[in-house]
């Protein structure tokens, strides 16, 4: 499992779809997932710090978990399968949990807690960028210029 941080989410044109984009803390290689809009405000809202006057559903789901007194210590993308990514929510008490990817990096970023890929998921459809002076947020525009959902479907190679 390689440690990934979040580089933050933009909206691929024509399409209008929003792709949320990680980088491997020790490493050179991108992932860019296609996530629904709903997931995409609540990560830029968390990234961006702010504070909604009533919690949205990954604030509760936090909420929620404290309440009950568990705690989540981490997440991990470990699938991918016909251009679908799985992600389990870890918790304490080796207690795992399936959840969509957005969902657990919304409520990752929420908790505070590390993000990891699996090293197949990264082998199949992490990008080598290879770290130049060009600055991050550029790299992720000329990418997402480049690609498409269907550059990420499984192929039966």
């Amino acid at each position: 499992m390689g440690e990934m941080r979040v580089i933050g989410v933009r909206v691929e044109q024509p399409q209008n779809q929003p792709v949320l984009l990680l980088r491997e803390s020790d490493g050179d290689r991108y992932l860019p997932i296609w996530i629904g809009q709903t997931e995409a405000t609540a990560i830029v809202l968390e990234q961006q710090g702010v504070e909604p006057a009533r919690p949205l559903t990954h604030d509760l789901i936090k909420i929620l978990i404290e309440s009950f007194g568990r705690s989540l210590k981490e997440v991990r993308i470990v699938d991918l399968q016909e251009g679908t990514f799985y992600a389990d929510l870890v918790f304490d008490e080796q207690t795992t949990v399936s959840a969509r990817p957005s969902d657990s990096i919304a409520l990752a970023l929420r908790i505070g807690v590390p993000i990891f890929a699996s090293e197949a998921v990264l082998a199949e459809a992490g990008l080598a960028i290879p770290d130049e002076r060009e600055d991050e947020v550029e790299k992720f525009k000329e990418f997402l210029d480049t690609i498409s959902p269907d550059d990420f479907k499984a192929t039966d190679g």
